[in-house]
């Protein structure tokens, strides 16, 4: 077993008093950071303004994101979400400060990593392992994880919670309603509770290690023997409420193939085999990997396979609400746009009275939105602006206020999950046949899989 090393990790606030003293200081910062001004344009936004664009200080920014990486737990998730949008809300200096949140959380400090590993192993811990690396090969907002080796040759990654974290997420929410509130993180007319109670559902299921193990096995079955790839298997008899023991898988992150070692054939490849799975998921599985963060996909060059990791944001979706997706696609993709519009009724995108022409703005959006389904010829995410023109059509018509109805709340976690894939297929400058995979998957969906024996 390797031997600790100094630590320069930061102890994770578990108590409420002391995770609403440090919001409250991050509250602080951003306060500072917006000034007079910046408080005068939340006010107008409220009013009907226009979005504010808040010229918050690089010093202000990063104070602010220091706090919640050091909080970590749903301050920090919610802060990365805050993080995906900034190139109209925060300036370009702000936005690339707030995406270090999406890359980045303090780890557990040595003496709190061995409390956790004490209280779930037992003081002789060490016993279990003929190697435990102490530097984690990875920090995020609910936990960090570790490399292992067993005593009898099993090569484990250990996704440790950080202590606490499960607890504080209802606090953490409650605090965050008053932040948004406060800042005015919402257009008008829009009530973001049911939002953050998806949310906190959410963050709920993701410090669930048990869910997580049952729903990695449950992704196992459905993905099978596809050679594509590779999901890690879990090991029960060194998981517990606060440790999830899984198969350790090297590989590079799955962006580097955007680099000059790969070609071009290959990031296509790569981009066609994501967004393939994206669409079996929703359509097939009923069952979605929501979180879109790169880092949770891996490249594994000696068998030309792509690793998914992490299943904490699994997501098992309604047959109802698969089935109106399916409708919405097929009508996006056939420029019915009487389809289109009844399934954006059902979804919760537009009411039945709503005015004329937001409908039919909506209905370009969605039927924009749905470029990539169309392209027969393969759609080029690298040479492809769908993002600039869809976020600033979207944004307008979010802050209008003119819709009287709004989505279910769990549909936010789709869309992120599809907004992650077309990001990725954008940072490999992939050709993507969509308009093959829709044909084959949204048309024509496999069955489910045999239920384990």
């Amino acid at each position: 077993m390797s031997q600790p090393s100094k630590s320069s990790g930061v102890a994770v606030p578990s108590r409420r008093l002391s995770r609403l003293w440090h919001l409250g200081r991050a509250t602080t910062d951003l306060a500072a950071g917006i000034g007079v001004k910046g408080m005068f344009e939340i006010a107008r936004s409220r009013s009907g303004g226009a979005p504010p664009r808040l010229q918050l200080s690089v010093e202000h920014t990063r104070r602010f994101t220091d706090r919640l990486a050091r909080m970590r737990g749903a301050v920090m998730k919610m802060g990365q979400l805050m993080s995906m949008d900034g190139s109209d809300v925060f300036t370009p200096e702000v936005a690339e400060v707030m995406s270090a949140l999406r890359e980045r959380a303090e780890p557990m400090p040595l003496s709190q990593l061995n409390q956790v590993l004490e209280r779930e192993y037992g003081s002789d811990w060490n016993k279990r392992f003929r190697r435990f690396e102490f530097t984690p090969i990875a920090a995020a907002s609910i936990g960090q994880v570790h490399r292992a080796e067993t005593r009898d040759g099993r090569r484990l990654a250990l996704k440790i919670q950080f202590p606490g974290v499960r607890d504080s997420i209802d606090s953490d929410i409650a605090n965050l309603g008053m932040l948004g509130q406060t800042f005015g993180m919402a257009p008008k007319g829009i009530d973001i509770k049911p939002f953050l109670e998806e949310a906190r559902r959410q963050l709920h299921r993701e410090a669930d290690y048990a869910a997580e193990a049952a729903a990695l096995e449950d992704y196992r079955r459905w993905v099978g023997d596809d050679p594509d790839f590779v999901v890690p298997g879990v090991h029960h008899d060194l998981s517990t409420e606060n440790i999830l023991a899984m198969d350790f898988i090297e590989g590079v992150p799955i962006d580097r193939l955007a680099g000059p070692d790969y070609r071009r054939e290959h990031r296509d490849r790569t981009a066609s085999r994501l967004m393939r799975l994206t669409l079996r998921e929703l359509f097939e599985f009923g069952l979605v990997q929501t979180d879109p963060n790169f880092g949770n996909y891996l490249y594994v060059p000696a068998t030309d396979q792509i690793a998914l990791l992490d299943f904490g944001a699994t997501h098992a979706v309604e047959p109802e609400l698969i089935a109106e997706f399916r409708r919405l696609a097929l009508a996006a993709v056939n420029d019915d746009r009487d389809g289109l519009r009844a399934s954006s009724i059902a979804i919760g995108y537009m009411g039945e009275n709503d005015p004329s022409p937001q409908v039919e703005a909506m209905l370009d959006l969605l039927q924009l939105s749905a470029e990539p389904l169309r392209d027969s010829s393969g759609y080029d995410f690298g040479a492809s602006n769908i993002f600039e023109r869809a976020y600033h059509q979207g944004r307008d018509l979010f802050q209008s206020g003119a819709f009287s109805t709004t989505p279910a709340p769990d549909t936010m976690f789709l869309h992120r999950k599809f907004m992650g894939s077309f990001m990725l297929s954008r940072r490999l400058r992939a050709r993507v046949d969509l308009a093959a995979m829709v044909e084959v998957i949204i048309r024509s969906p496999r069955p489910a899989p045999a239920a384990a024996s």
